[in-house]
């Protein structure tokens, strides 16, 4: 026989709290109301399965029941009844004493007892759910509710994918399912921190519903109409004792459908409700819950939130320093602190990127303990405050946010619930006053929509006079790895003007904020890649965000973005702030380190310039010219591997002189042996006798005949030539265009006059070694990690805008004569770990003693050409170097005219 739901139970037992009067019949309908078969109540009721007792009063069965009418006190009965022999022998369940008047129930494997009128049995009818196979459940939480919790609740959503197929597919589906989620969520959170009954929801799952979950659904869909109906008379009696909750999250709509639920899909539910969830932080179980139920997110669970500590590098300098100062200040006063007060109820803080909403549960919850600070200090002051006690003013309704995914709204208003419920219990502790978290009353302001194409005025209106704080970690994506929707989002930002289009994502939210608090009082700090302030990006975007009047107030230099979670994010990223220009100070944080500055340009440096420009010619004068290096465009024809060289030479020797080592930047840093054809025109008869040599050369007509380019098929004609031509038989500097940035130098190379640089290097060509030593150095290669930027997590080095516009002085003989002799050092040391490759040498963890000297003598000079003093942190260097470099560049202004005009008059 199928057993019974619970909603069957409770209409079948309806009935009995009806009847006018009662007698013996009473405990058998009851059974039978509980599905205990008809037979099976036959017989008890004829006597043939009661066990041995005084079948005029009583009624027993073996596992079951042990019922008794009395006349005397049923509760003074009952007690007696617990320890007699036969409801002991026979493990009977429950042990029911009744006047007929007034009910009395034992369960003796909970040991429980109920009391209550016989009339009201369809309100307790619950007792006795064991009956139906509905076992009690008094579940203890086990452990704290972390990543662990993300991964259960993953495998319970799984579950029920499984077993609901086709229902959640489209979009109305996943969004029901994923309230459903954010409604467990609440449950699993407010049975743990008073909000419910200590494990009341995950207790009535375990009690109220069969194994199997077969009316699990049906349960939760009757619980989430209750959380959401405000009178306990409304409510089913089994459901009556769960609160009020309100706040929209409960609110029954068509479109909100409960899932089915299997055997394990319960198990996983209950299992889940057995963890502590009273101290989860709720801008960390956001993000991991989206990770859940965002399709192909599931391996970066935990991945994508941001730490607390990188969350107050956004807020702390934002405004949370300034608010502590403040309090620190007015102590001593009682009108200052209450208008301090005053002061951060007014504040708004608005994520327009909010996710999951970390950020702002972060600046909730510090809002909240300063204004818990200043209570404290006021209650010191005067015990006349006393009446601010009576509630926070800090109001979720100021907390705004645009997130596009519409499960992330949810969670973000849900976090901020959870947030606001854990201050309370907090302000509870200093002040002896509850402020109750439901009925909820604030819904929050979190909006769904495209943050790019929403006005981020119509969510948080900026009145010029308000205090806003804009805060986030914006979407990042580059250039080439934008979607479709992505590059149409652009136009919009832009208003249908021209816009670079190699602009990372994220300058659309740093233009849009710049928009935004131009002209008012409202700042913000948003965390983004540091490929934002390096190289292309920052000439691309400083025009649209470094304008009057806006300036960068302050800014975290490049830090690994690093969190709690499973899978730690390890992304290398920087915050950048911006306000309207102001005579506060303004400061770069870096290396633990906070620095002031004059000006904060979008390199994150110390320097007036914001950008530099690519430049065809060096900016200091001395500097031999730098080049890209010599390009084949051969089909791999002209360019030969160490086998295939071997098997040339060892076919006709007579092709030595035609063969020149070949190295670009994988070559050179790895130790990859490669080599070309270098054929120079005197040579070409004896290239065309060298059968091996002169298919290699036909081969490459036919490839550069085939071209789509006009240029590429002029070179047919000369195939035993590059496309493109730099190099010289003299000595040469190499520059990888490429190298790890996790390197202290950029490896680089001084070659002899046999060695051809191929295009993927730079090269200098008749180059002295004072020249190899100076952009050895770490000055040079923190300016090409900043003017240059990264591919990756590769230095992207460029002739045009690093080596070009790197600021040199006019050097004196002695200077450079210092640097040859540390530039030969360098080489030396080098040759000595000979049988290691540039790579292994340069390791950082690997990069022996002697080479790391080597680099410090270089790096020592080097240092001294732009300071007197010792440089602490790469920010000053850099901020030297762009300060020498606007002192040339406005030197290099200045002379123009006088060029100009002497040519006139000409």
């Amino acid at each position: 026989m199928a057993r019974l739901s619970l909603k069957a139970v409770e209409e079948r037992v309806a009935p009995l709290a009806a009847r006018e009067s009662y007698d013996r019949e009473f405990i058998f309908d009851l059974l039978i109301a509980f599905g205990k078969p008809q037979g099976n109540v036959t017989r008890l009721r004829n006597g043939s399965l009661n066990v041995a007792v005084d079948t005029t009063t009583e009624v027993a069965q073996k596992n079951v029941v042990y019922f008794k009418e009395t006349a005397n006190d049923p509760l003074e009965v009952i007690e007696e009844l617990k320890t007699t022999p036969a409801v002991v022998r026979f493990s009977t369940r429950f042990v029911i004493v009744t006047d007929y008047v007034d009910l009395i129930a034992h369960d003796t494997k909970t040991n429980e007892t109920i009391g209550f009128p016989i009339q009201e049995i369809d309100q307790h009818f619950t007792f006795f759910l064991p009956w139906a196979g509905m076992e009690k459940a008094q579940y203890v939480a086990e452990s704290h509710a972390d990543v662990k919790a993300a991964e259960r609740m993953g495998k319970l959503f799984d579950e029920l994918l499984h077993a609901n197929p086709g229902i959640f597919e489209d979009e109305r589906g996943r969004h029901s399912l994923n309230i459903f989620f954010t409604r467990l969520l609440f449950c699993f959170f407010a049975e743990d921190t008073g909000i419910f009954g200590d494990n009341q929801f995950t207790n009535a799952i375990g009690s109220q519903t069969q194994p199997d979950g077969s009316d699990l659904a049906e349960f939760l869909t009757d619980l989430f109409k209750a959380l959401d109906t405000e009178y306990p008379a409304d409510k089913p009696k089994h459901l009556a004792e769960f609160p009020y909750v309100n706040g929209r999250l409960f609110t029954v709509t068509d479109e909100q459908t409960v899932p089915r639920f299997t055997k394990q899909a319960r198990e996983e539910l209950i299992s889940s409700g057995k963890l502590i969830w009273r101290d989860i932080n709720p801008d960390i179980f956001g993000s991991m819950f989206q990770a859940i139920v965002t399709p192909g997110k599931r391996s970066d669970l935990g991945q994508h939130y941001t730490s607390v500590p990188n969350i107050l590098k956004t807020i702390e300098p934002l405004f949370l320093d300034d608010l502590k100062e403040e309090i620190n200040e007015s102590q001593d006063s009682e009108r200052r602190m209450v208008r301090l007060l005053d002061r951060i109820a007014a504040i708004k803080v608005f994520d327009p990127a909010c996710g999951s909403g970390n950020f702002l549960v972060i600046a909730y919850k510090e809002l909240r303990k300063l204004e818990h600070a200043i209570l404290e200090r006021l209650a010191e002051l005067s015990p006349s405050h006393q009446m601010l006690w009576a509630d926070s003013r800090i109001n979720i309704e100021n907390f705004y946010g645009i997130e596009i995914d519409d499960f992330a709204v949810e969670v973000a208003i849900l976090s901020l619930w959870i947030a606001k419920h854990q201050m309370n219990r907090e302000f509870r502790e200093k002040f002896r006053v509850e402020i109750p978290l439901i009925p909820l009353k604030e819904t929050g302001q979190i909006k769904a929509g495209n943050a790019t194409r929403v006005d981020w005025n119509t969510v948080c209106p900026n009145d010029n006079h308000a205090e806003i704080y804009l805060i986030g970690n914006p979407p990042y994506k580059g250039a080439n790895d934008q979607t479709d929707d992505m590059k149409r989002d652009f136009p919009f930002v832009f208003e249908n003007q021209g816009f670079p289009k190699s602009l990372d994502y994220i300058a659309l939210w740093f233009k849009k904020g710049a928009d935004y608090i131009r002209d008012s009082s409202a700042k913000l700090a948003f965390v983004s890649t540091n490929s934002i302030t390096q190289g292309q990006q920052v000439e691309l975007l400083s025009p649209y965000i470094l304008n009057e009047p806006l300036e960068i107030g302050y800014a975290y230099t490049s830090f690994k973005w690093q969190n709690n979670a499973k899978h730690n994010a390890g992304v290398t990223v920087v915050v950048v702030s911006l306000r309207n220009r102001s005579a506060d100070p303004k400061y770069l944080f870096t290396g633990g380190l906070r620095l002031n500055a004059d000006n904060i340009n979008g390199y994150l440096a110390d320097g007036s310039v914001n950008y530099v420009s690519a430049r065809r010619s060096a900016l200091a004068i001395g500097l031999a010219p730098m080049a890209k290096g010599s390009q084949p465009t051969d089909g791999g024809n002209l360019v030969l591997d160490s086998a295939a060289r071997a098997e040339l030479l060892a076919t006709d020797p007579r092709a030595t002189p035609l063969i020149k080592e070949f190295l670009g930047a994988d070559e050179f840093i790895d130790g990859k042996e490669r080599y070309c054809l270098w054929i120079a025109d005197e040579q070409l008869e004896l290239a065309n006798s060298i059968p091996q040599v002169r298919s290699r050369l036909a081969q490459t007509a036919i490839m550069r005949r085939a071209s789509k380019k006009e240029a590429t098929r002029k070179f047919a004609e000369t195939p035993h030539r590059f496309t493109e031509i730099r190099y010289k038989p003299t000595n040469s500097i190499i520059v990888p265009s490429h190298s790890s940035s996790r390197r202290s130098h950029i490896p680089i190379g001084y070659l002899g006059p046999d060695a051809v640089i191929s295009n993927a290097a730079f090269a200098v060509y008749d180059a002295d070694p004072w020249l190899f030593a100076l952009i050895s150095s770490r000055s040079h290669t923190i300016w090409a990690a900043a003017v240059g930027g990264q591919i990756k997590t590769d230095y992207r080095y460029s002739n045009t805008i690093v080596y070009n516009n790197f600021p040199v002085p006019l050097l004196s003989d002695a200077v450079k004569e210092k640097l040859t002799v540390a530039a030969l050092r360098v080489l030396d040391v080098r040759e000595y770990h000979c049988e290691q490759t540039l790579a292994e040498l340069y390791d950082p963890d690997k990069m022996p003693q002697d080479l790391r000297d080597a680099h410090a003598e270089i790096d020592a000079l080097v240092d001294s050409i732009y300071s007197k003093k010792p440089y602490e942190t790469d920010e000053q260097r850099l901020s030297d170097l762009f300060a020498m470099y606007e002192r040339m560049t406005a030197e290099e202004a200045a002379k123009a005219p006088a060029k100009k005009t002497r040519r006139t008059a000409k």
